[in-house]
């Protein structure tokens, strides 16, 4: 087959074509800072995430630091007992640095939980497992934009009360989710009783050039997190000096300079109308490529998606027999391909707190996604299933196996060929020399 002409990426960017004169107005103004078109911004993000307690900011890994920052605070009504140095967080170490480094800033303890071979999301039987006294916050990533199994996250946290006394907070990092649903309701939405970040990153779903988004469940975390992202100071009128109004008048707690500008506001408001339609595309190209790549030999699909679950697809993630040459391959046929995130517990910084994840050691050998979001063509996703055909034609077949944490290694590729799955768990076997 010959190679496309141009690589097909698997990230890019999109503008809405008046964003730029949108941007151009802002800047013309000289009115560029935080003002009526971020207040704007964040109603038209209230309504799409039913949730009143939406707040944007300059980054995902803000909200995640202001998240942490205000679960320091313990609350008697709730027997919430805040947070202490050391105090563990329940995390993936599956993810992008950004998720986690929040975690080491607010002076916690990262306490890794392994992976699900078939979701690539935390396990939560895991998860359960390593639950302790000092387990005071969840904290896990939709890989891809499927959620997490959230009623079972919920049974833990009950469980968790019932051992300890308390329930550990829950935050969503749903950097890839923006627009995933769970049983019918968005995630972010206020019912939920939990906290959610959303990155407005370049190459996500719905950028602002870079920004994030904080959902939070309650008003009184929102009015104390508004004023946390600006020094600590309210922006309201009445928090002046009355004889000067640059002055600011007592601050009651420190805060951070995490708040988003009316340029980057001005940008999601032109892209924002477009969301549904490129989340409409993600999905079906998900879809397409969940009939077309079932059933070929050296390719799993990640089958294990809870009931309930409803995708953004972000990413589309699969596991690979050969990832390097697969890699390889596809590069040489203009297809960008990648693990996406690199685990997080192997770097320097996390040395304190390794301990073993047996799933997610195998995982990474095999784990890659390929182009799925709006800019790739039906044809563009043709010509991908045909590159993947290609490659396990002309492979040999090697035997790669996960196995769930504590759990024996067993076989299959869900319901493609090649054997069939147990426990989430699998491997491929066999010595045919064309695949």
């Amino acid at each position: 087959m010959e190679p496309l002409r141009e690589e097909l990426p698997l990230f890019k960017v999109f503008i809405a074509p008046d964003a730029g004169p949108r941007a151009a107005e802002v800047l013309a103004s000289g009115a560029v800072t935080q003002g009526p078109l971020v207040d704007a911004f964040e109603r038209k993000l209230a309504a799409f995430l039913d949730n009143p307690h939406v707040l944007s900011l300059n980054s995902g890994t803000s909200a995640l630091h202001i998240a942490l920052h205000m679960l320091k605070t313990p609350d008697a009504a709730s027997r919430w007992p805040g947070l202490k140095p050391g105090d563990e967080v329940l995390t993936t170490a599956l993810t992008c640095a950004a998720t986690n480094w929040p975690i080491l800033a607010n002076g916690l303890r990262p306490r890794w939980v392994d992976v699900g071979a078939g979701t690539a999301n935390v396990d939560v039987k895991d998860l359960r497992r390593k639950l302790t006294r000092r387990t005071k916050v969840i904290q896990f990533v939709h890989w891809g934009g499927t959620p997490v199994d959230l009623d079972a996250i919920e049974r833990v946290r009950e469980y968790a009360e019932k051992k300890f006394g308390f329930r550990p907070a829950v935050i969503e990092d749903a950097a890839h989710a923006i627009g995933a649903e769970w049983n019918g309701i968005r995630v972010g939405a206020a019912s939920r009783g939990t906290i959610a970040i959303f990155s407005l990153q370049a190459i996500k779903h719905l950028t602002t050039g870079d920004g994030g988004l904080l959902a939070l469940p309650t008003k009184a975390m929102y009015d104390r997190a508004k004023v946390l992202r600006w020094y600590g100071i309210s922006r309201a009128r009445e928090n002046y000096d009355e004889n000067d109004y640059r002055l600011e008048s007592d601050v009651k707690e420190f805060g951070f300079k995490m708040h988003m500008n009316d340029l980057a506001a001005a940008v999601g408001l032109a892209n924002l109308p477009h969301l549904e339609t490129i989340l409409a595309s993600h999905r079906a190209n998900a879809s397409y490529y969940d009939s077309a790549l079932r059933g070929i030999d050296g390719v799993t699909l990640l089958n294990d998606v809870p009931r309930g679950a409803s995708s953004s697809y972000w990413m589309y993630s699969f596991h690979v027999r050969d990832k390097p040459a697969f890699i390889t391959f596809m590069k040489s046929k203009n297809v960008a391909t990648s693990q996406v995130h690199a685990r997080n517990d192997t770097h320097s910084v996390c040395a304190p707190f390794r301990t073993p994840l047996p799933v997610l050691d195998e995982v990474v050998k095999t784990l890659v996604s390929v182009p799925v979001g709006w800019w790739v063509t039906r044809r563009d996703r043709e010509y991908v299933v045909e590159a993947v055909k290609a490659f396990f034609e002309t492979t040999p077949a090697a035997e790669v196996s996960v196995s769930s944490p504590g759990g024996a290694a067993a076989s299959g590729s869900g319901s493609a060929a090649g054997g069939e799955r147990a426990g989430g768990a699998f491997c491929w076997t066999g010595t045919r020399s064309k695949l």
